[in-house]
């Protein structure tokens, strides 16, 4: 018994020594794997949190017709440090850690100094951060520099490094059609063509592997090397930068001058609808014009006087009136009902014709005529018909959205609420609503010789080059009227410019045809404390084979009168005249100057190059003479043209400016030791000093341009 108890004593203690050898090892192992191994496992487990996280890929371009960048994506980068990279040892780090700080507080944080930053480099080393933030807004080329500073240069998985990447709409021509390109960003709601084109312009979305790590921080897993995602398409646009900047500078010089609060000015081409310039201008806040809303497609209104050209199509498709068809004018008052109706003065006018009521804008002249004529026998309902026929009621259909539906009312409509006094307030541009471009549309169509064409912004979308979709012109109708109509209403605006109310802003050297258009705004509202009006001109130029048609609309004008004629026809002629002037093809319909009266003398031209402005001529093959010797020369005639050519800097006498653009008058004048100040927008006319003078080195003169 004793040697079997012996026995097991000693397996119980066998037992014993190896289960304590057992928990010795586990204690062993566990406190190795904590304190030893501890940092290695946990960043272990951190690594198992991993996930794919979205990328926005950058967005495309926005293109103006001839190629240029409109908006486009720039890239930025946010700069983030992983003190725990893999591959940076402490040896690395210690070794390299003053030269980073150096570069870092020389070429990053200027404000800190290079002990600053080698405390915070070394203080974040030590807490161990995985994703501290280094720079916000890095560029491209700050980002290659900085890749190549001690530490970094080593890569992301030694240097700790962590690049994410960003991007920001710019637009290289600032506020140019900002409005109508659009806003992008992610604080504010998306409009104009980054809106309306999002789909294309954005591309594909791609992910980004990141995992977890102390802290809750997530860092990517990778660099920018590995991102996927597609870039977005190419935007190309009809918009001309010359022209857009022509209308855009024309419409806010005349804002200010007439105090208004807001204007538009758009201009197309005739052959194909395509928009060369959509000009949007308001001043809600009194500190100065910018684009705050697109007025052009968006804003609708009642748009007076330039709706009497539907009125009269109307007229004339029906025969319920001709061009010399009599009307009583009623020296400018008419009564339809129980209402007055007054044109714009008492001008004592009573028998008259269509077309002179309608040259002059005479509202009494066309409603009567309207209301004799549609205004019995039910016969309203033909009248709104023709509107209908000229797709008044219809949205353009632009590629914007937001586009102001327009209002033409139906005496079948109970809702539309027609009266006895409708149709002749609607046949002058009341009772009825629409927006600019839909103004422009009939227009158009008119110098089209009555095709009408859908307005459009966009030409073609492509990707990496290619075009892959493309937007070809569309014909709305081939025939808003009958050619004959089209030809005398062709008449009717041409005669509103050479005898009409337009006649004080008449060219010299080529014809543009067009109606003006005055509509009192706030007329249903008693407690206005002045008359609120819209002041527009709607055309076409040249008159002969017209180019580009226009309108300009210029909202509650405050200063120099509030007509049409006063403030919007101003711009519309400045518009004309600076795209005729850009544009050779345009500039071949000039007449010749042996069409002037013998014997009249005219400068046709300011002084420019002589070989730029020898080359117009050989080009356009004016045969002419030359006169005189010298760099500097200007066109004049009179039955035959000449090319006046001096040396404005051969002396020590003041030159003659008129009609020279400013670069070039500066240049000359600076190079006479003058200081130059001038005002206004456009060519020379008119100098503080008279040409002739002595010229006296350093003294200043005022140049006016116009």
């Amino acid at each position: 018994m004793k040697e079997i108890k012996k026995e097991l004593l000693i397996r119980v203690y066998i037992v014993a020594i190896a289960m304590l050898g057992v928990a010795g090892l586990l204690a062993y192992k566990a406190v190795h794997i904590s304190v030893v191994e501890g940092e290695q496992w946990r960043s272990l487990g951190d690594s198992l949190y991993l996930k794919y996280i979205p990328v926005v890929a950058d967005r495309g371009d926005i293109l103006a017709s001839d190629g240029s960048l409109m908006t486009t994506s720039l890239p930025f980068f946010d700069l983030h440090v992983d003190f725990k990279a893999n591959g940076l040892r402490e040896d690395i780090f210690r070794a390299n850690v003053d030269s980073l700080a150096w570069y870092l507080s020389r070429y990053v944080n200027t404000s800190v100094s290079k002990s600053q930053m080698r405390d915070w480099l070394i203080q974040k080393r030590r807490r161990g951060d995985r994703y501290a933030l280094l720079a916000k807004g890095v560029s491209i080329r700050e980002l290659e520099q900085i890749k190549t500073f001690p530490i970094f240069r080593l890569g992301k998985n030694t240097g700790g490094l962590i690049i994410d990447r960003q991007h920001v709409r710019v637009k290289p021509y600032k506020l140019l059609a900002s409005r109508t390109l659009g806003i992008e960003r992610s604080n504010a709601q998306m409009v104009g063509l980054e809106r309306s084109f999002d789909d294309y312009l954005k591309g594909e979305e791609g992910q980004r592997l990141v995992q977890r790590v102390t802290g809750g921080a997530w860092i990517p897993v990778s660099n920018l090397d590995d991102l996927e995602g597609r870039r977005g398409a190419d935007i190309h646009t009809t918009i001309d930068p010359e022209i857009q900047d022509i209308a855009e500078y024309a419409l806010l010089e005349g804002l200010e001058r007439s105090q208004a609060k807001k204007g538009t000015a758009i201009v197309m081409e005739v052959k194909t609808g395509a928009i060369v310039a959509i000009a949007n201008l308001g001043n809600q806040n009194g500190n100065g014009y910018s684009e705050d809303y697109n007025y052009a497609v968006g804003y609708s209104s009642e748009p007076g006087s330039t709706f009497k050209l539907a009125s009269v199509i109307a007229l004339l498709e029906d025969q319920g009136a001709d061009l010399g068809t009599t009307v009583d004018l009623g020296g400018g008052t008419g009564h339809f009902f129980d209402r007055t109706m007054k044109d714009s003065k008492q001008h004592g006018i009573y028998e008259s014709t269509l077309q002179e009521a309608f040259e002059m804008s005479s509202n009494v002249g066309i409603a009567r005529l309207v209301q004799e004529y549609y205004g019995r026998d039910g016969r309203a309902g033909k009248f709104v018909d023709r509107m209908y026929a000229m797709h008044l009621h219809e949205p353009t259909g632009i590629e914007l959205d937001g586009e102001g539906a327009p209002m033409i009312k139906n005496p079948a409509n109970k809702d539309d609420h027609w009266s006895g006094t409708t149709l002749p307030w609607m046949s002058t541009g009341y009772e009825c609503r629409l927006t600019p471009l839909q103004i422009l549309r009939l227009y158009n169509a008119v110098a089209n010789d009555g095709k009408m064409m859908k307005p459009y912004l966009v030409s073609a979308i492509s990707s990496e080059g290619k075009v892959f979709k493309k937007y070809q012109p569309v014909a709305v109708t081939e025939q808003i009227a009958s050619l004959q109509t089209i030809r005398k209403v062709q008449d009717l605006l041409k005669g509103v410019v050479e005898r009409g109310t337009a006649k004080n802003a008449k060219p010299d050297y080529y014809m543009f045809s067009g109606k003006t258009g005055t509509a009192r705004t706030d007329y249903y509202d008693p407690t206005s404390e002045r008359k609120q009006y819209m002041a527009s001109f709607a055309g076409y130029f040249p008159s002969e084979n017209p180019k580009y048609s226009c309108i300009v609309m210029v909202y509650d004008p405050v200063e120099g009168g509030y007509y049409g004629s006063a403030s919007a026809l101003p711009v519309f002629r400045k518009i004309a005249d600076r795209c005729m002037g850009i544009n050779r093809e345009l500039l071949a319909t000039i007449p010749l100057p042996d069409t002037l009266p013998y014997g009249e003398e005219k400068r046709l031209a300011g002084w420019s190059q002589k070989d730029e402005l020898y080359g117009l001529v050989e080009e356009l093959n004016l045969n002419g003479q030359v006169q005189g010797q010298g760099d500097w020369a200007r066109l004049a005639g009179a039955k035959q043209i000449r090319l006046e050519v001096q040396d404005v800097l051969a002396d020590d006498m003041i030159p003659e400016l008129s009609g020279m653009g400013i670069r070039d008058a500066i240049y000359l004048l600076e190079n006479k030791g003058m200081r130059v100040k001038y005002h206004g927008v456009g060519r020379v006319t008119g100098q503080s000093l008279k040409s002739g003078q002595p010229v006296e080195r350093g003294k200043t003169i005022h140049l006016t341009l116009g």
